[in-house]
């Protein structure tokens, strides 16, 4: 007995030991993950203000031409170069808009059909075979969009009348739709099943439809789970690259026509960073520039959307 008082103080002795630990690999890894994040922010800062440097950021900004074409070493020949961005965001605004088009609706639908309408068999064996399409390497996705719907596009257009380019913003827009359903459906299924049944028992107990439950009561208690998931299938498609090289090619073209060839910022980054390359050139520090320009657009995004599910959850609570 005279033994049992130690022992209780150092098995606790040895739980605040593992509790302390445990804690101290908690705090070393959100560090080093907050150290990337400004060590990223950083360097894409540093480099754009070399950048900004050269180019005016007006020119940057509002400039309608983009041609990064010119010398990078003294031994080379070159043109002076464009670097308006507008119809990189254009191009890649317009991709985007086509891709949502596609997997939001689609995606949604499909989640309120298997969360409402699937028996459970059916679900079990339809959701994964759904989720199949997130795994599929994006070069495959490519390859289907050049070889498939480009072509496909293409002749449907010239038998209406319709020039339509042999690569397209459209052609790119439907396959990265295609690729994003899984990213809607999936989390709009999580966040339409996660809704209490007593919600849903009770608007069908009042009389309400099945229709005019989901409408009404489900979508918007599962608003913000749904809005999570457009909002993660946007930063999917704004950062795809693969797809519309393949599909839509590298042109920067100031338009909104689908059925012309354009090109994104993510594609011009990788461009520009591909091959041969000086980091004191202009041509090669406008990459930077881009990221920069992208990761305050996704920033922007990401708080608009935050602020709207908010202020509806507060008004629907």
């Amino acid at each position: 007995m005279e033994d049992y008082p130690r022992k209780a103080f150092a098995k606790s002795a040895k739980r605040v030991w593992q509790e302390r630990m445990v804690m101290s690999i908690l705090i070393i890894c959100s560090t080093v993950a907050i150290l990337t994040t400004i060590g990223i922010v950083a360097s894409l800062i540093f480099e754009s203000i070399r950048f900004f440097q050269v180019v005016p950021i007006t020119d940057f900004l509002f400039g309608l031409h983009w041609s990064p074409q010119m010398a990078i070493r003294e031994d080379q020949v070159g043109s002076s170069g464009a670097f308006g961005a507008v119809p990189l965001l254009l191009g890649t605004l317009l991709i985007s808009a086509v891709a949502l088009t596609v997997a939001g609706p689609v995606g949604l639908m499909a989640a309120i059909f298997l969360s409402e309408y699937a028996s459970h068999g059916f679900r079990a064996k339809i959701k994964p075979t759904l989720e199949i399409l997130a795994g599929i390497p994006t070069v495959v996705y490519g390859f289907f969009a050049a070889i498939v719907v480009a072509p496909w596009i293409r002749r449907g257009g010239e038998a209406i009348g319709l020039d339509v380019s042999s690569e397209s913003a459209l052609a790119a827009g439907l396959v990265m739709g295609i690729m994003t359903i899984p990213f809607v459906s999936s989390i709009s299924d999580d966040a339409l099943t996660a809704v209490p049944a007593s919600l849903k028992e009770g608007a069908l107990g009042l009389g309400s439809t099945r229709s005019e439950a989901i409408k009404k009561v489900i979508i918007p208690a599962a608003l913000p789970g749904i809005a999570g998931g457009l909002l993660l299938a946007t930063s999917r498609v704004i950062g795809e690259t693969m797809i519309v090289v393949m599909a839509a090619g590298l042109t920067a073209k100031l338009t909104l026509n689908p059925l012309d060839a354009v090109t994104t910022v993510t594609v011009q980054i990788v461009t520009l960073l591909t091959g041969d390359q000086e980091f004191d050139s202009p041509k090669t520090l406008s990459a930077f520039a881009l990221g920069l320009l992208l990761f305050t657009v996704t920033l922007i995004l990401n708080v608009t959307a935050l602020k709207l599910v908010k202020a509806y959850r507060e008004q629907y609570d």
